[in-house]
């Protein structure tokens, strides 16, 4: 009996492991598509609405889930209250809080590059700074379902059949 019960407990732990695993992958595209609709919401804020940085931002972080709507409340923060560059708080944000994110290090170095730019043009270069990182994250998006599709379901597979393969193991 402790023994049955023993193996339902190690395959239910590496099956959890399996679903927590894949849920990286179900995690980044949604990600994505939210970095993506926070970038068209600056876009509209910069060329229609006339808004000063630090304020989109502030209405960004309202607006977005976590982990984003800390980034947005971090920049905000930083352009508010230090004396600092738009391309500093922007990676001193990015820094703080990529690591919450399920994101890679390709959207960091997209964002990093969109932050060295942000700020410095007249509104039409900037628009085009963000169609063109829109762009970038569209095709990492890509990348990202191509993996969830690879890799999710054999995640959470591996999880259970590794349980079971122990639990064979120790039988």
């Amino acid at each position: 009996m402790i023994k049955i019960i023993g193996a339902i407990l190690i395959i239910l732990a590496t099956t959890w492991t399996g679903f927590e695993a894949a849920r990286h992958f179900n995690e980044r595209p949604r990600q994505l598509r939210l970095l993506k609709s926070a970038l068209q919401s600056l876009e509209a804020e910069i060329m229609y609405g006339h808004t000063p940085l630090h304020e989109a931002s502030r209405r960004l972080a309202a607006q977005m889930t976590k982990p984003l709507s800390t980034f947005f409340e971090s920049f905000a923060k930083k352009l508010t209250y230090s004396e600092t560059t738009v391309r500093d708080a922007w990676e001193g944000s990015l820094n703080e809080v990529w690591k919450q994110t399920a994101l890679k290090h390709g959207e960091f170095e997209i964002m990093k590059q969109f932050g060295e730019t942000l700020g410095r043009h007249d509104r039409v270069s900037q628009q085009k700074q963000i169609q063109l990182t829109l762009t970038h994250l569209e095709r990492e998006e890509a990348d990202a379902f191509d993996r969830q599709a690879k890799y999710e379901k054999l995640v959470k597979s591996l999880g259970f059949l590794s349980g079971l393969l122990v639990v064979i193991l120790l039988m």
